[in-house]
C-alpha cells in the first residue's frame, strides 16, 4: 500500500526501476492478492524470505540484496516502513555505497522494545532521501542530527492507495457478504506480539472485544499468529474470527466501520483518512498526529476506558478529527519529483 502509488508513478514517468519482493509476508495467495488488487506490476524479483528470528530474516535479505545490487548497481535503493526487509535493504545498499530513500522516514514510538522502532532508526541514518508523512517526522529527524537537506516532507503513500481504492471498496460493499450493517459493526485487528504473546493481555483483550460484541457485531480477521495464539478458546458468535482479508474488502469494511480496534500503525493512518473513530490497543504510537488531528485514541492498558468511549462513540460523541496536511492523495508524485531531483 506504500509502495504502490511510488511504482506506478515512476512507471508513468517512465523511471528505470526494479521491483524486489523480499517474500518477508510469505503468504503467496495473500501477497498475490495484493499485488493485483493495487495494480502492482509483477515483482522483478523474489527473494523468497520466509519466516525465521529476526537476525535469520535480516541476515537472509542482506545476503540477497548486496547480490543483486553488486549485479545491477542502482542508481537508488528505496526501502519502505520499518520491517526487517526495510533495515536489511538499506544496509546492504549502504555497505555497497549506493544512496538509498526511505518512505516513510521518522516516525517514532519512543519504545526501544518494539523491533520497528530499531529498524526505523536504523534505515533513517543510512538513508540520503528520507520521506516523511506527518511534521513529527520531520521533527524527530532533525533532533536527532539528519541534514535537513536530506528531510522531504512529501505526505502519505497509503493515503494515495486508500483514495485510488475508495470507490471500488464501497461498491463492492463487503460488509454485506458477513451479514451486517454499515455502521452497525466494530473491526478487530491484534497482531503484536505484547498483545498476543503474553496469555493475561490477550484474555483481557479477547475479554474487551466480548463485551463489545454485546453491544453490536465485531469483526475479527485474525492474523495466523494471532490464531495460533487463541486456539481453543470459547468465543461468542458475534465475535466474528474471519480470515485475513484482501486489501479492498479490509478497505470498504475499514470505512464504515462504527468503530476499529487494532494495534497496527497503518491502520491508525486509514481510519484517520476515513474520519472513522479507532482506539489504538497499545500504550504508544509513531504516528501522532492521528491522534492530535485525527480520529484515533490510545487506549494502553486502561481497557475500562475502551469501554466507555465505545459507548460515546455508540452516543455519537466522538471527536470528528481532521484530515493531517498533505493527506491528499498526491504524496507519490511529490515522492517522485525528490527523486528524479536527487538522480539529476
Amino acid at each position: 500500500m506504500k509502495m504502490a502509488p511510488v511504482v506506478m508513478e515512476l512507471k508513468r514517468r517512465g523511471v528505470p526501476q526494479q521491483l524486489i519482493h523480499t517474500g518477508q509476508h510469505y503468504d503467496q495467495a495473500m501477497s498475490k492478492v495484493f499485488f493485483e488488487e493495487l495494480g502492482m506490476p509483477e515483482p522483478d524479483v523474489y527473494l523468497g524470505v520466509g519466516s525465521g528470528t529476526h537476525a535469520q530474516q535480516t541476515a537472509r535479505v542482506m545476503i540477497a540484496i548486496e547480490e543483486h545490487c553488486m549485479q545491477h548497481k542502482p542508481a537508488l535503493v528505496v526501502v519502505a516502513g520499518d520491517v526487517n526487509s526495510t533495515v536489511a535493504s538499506a544496509l546492504a545498499a549502504s555497505k555497497l555505497g549506493l544512496a538509498v530513500a526511505h518512505v516513510e522516514a521518522g516516525l517514532r514510538s519512543f519504545d526501544r522494545g518494539m523491533p520497528e522502532e530499531l529498524n526505523r532508526i536504523v534505515t533513517d541514518h543510512l538513508s540520503d532521501l528520507l520521506f516523511t508523512t506527518e511534521e513529527s517526522g520531520n521533527r524527530n529527524l532533525r533532533q536527532e542530527g539528519i541534514a535537513e537537506d536530506k528531510i522531504r516532507f512529501v505526505g502519505n503513500c497509503m493515503v494515495d492507495s486508500l483514495r485510488r481504492h475508495e470507490q471500488h471498496a464501497l461498491q463492492e460493499k463487503p460488509w454485506a457478504q458477513f451479514g451486517v450493517d454499515p455502521g452497525g459493526y466494530a473491526l478487530l485487528t491484534l497482531h503484536r506480539p505484547s498483545n498476543v504473546d503474553e496469555e493475561s493481555r490477550l484474555t483481557d483483550l479477547l475479554g474487551l472485544a466480548t463485551r463489545i460484541a454485546g453491544r453490536m457485531p465485531v469483526l475479527f480477521p485474525v492474523h495466523p499468529r494471532t490464531r495460533e495464539k487463541i486456539s481453543g478458546r470459547q468465543l461468542p458468535a458475534a465475535l466474528r474470527l474471519l480470515e485475513p482479508l484482501p486489501y479492498i474488502t479490509f478497505l470498504g469494511l475499514m470505512a464504515r466501520a462504527k468503530v476499529v480496534l487494532t494495534d497496527s500503525g497503518g491502520i491508525q493512518e486509514e481510519t484517520t483518512a476515513f474520519q472513522v473513530p479507532c482506539l489504538t490497543l497499545r500504550k504508544n504510537t509513531e504516528r501522532p498526529s492521528t491522534v492530535e488531528l485525527g480520529t484515533n485514541e490510545l487506549v494502553g492498558d486502561d481497557l475500562c476506558r475502551a469501554e466507555r468511549i465505545v459507548e460515546q462513540i455508540l452516543a455519537g460523541d466522538w471527536k470528528k478529527g481532521v484530515i493531517p496536511p498533505l493527506w491528499d492523495g498526491h504524496a507519490a508524485v511529490r515522492l517522485v519529483d525528490s527523486i528524479e531531483s536527487f538522480l539529476r
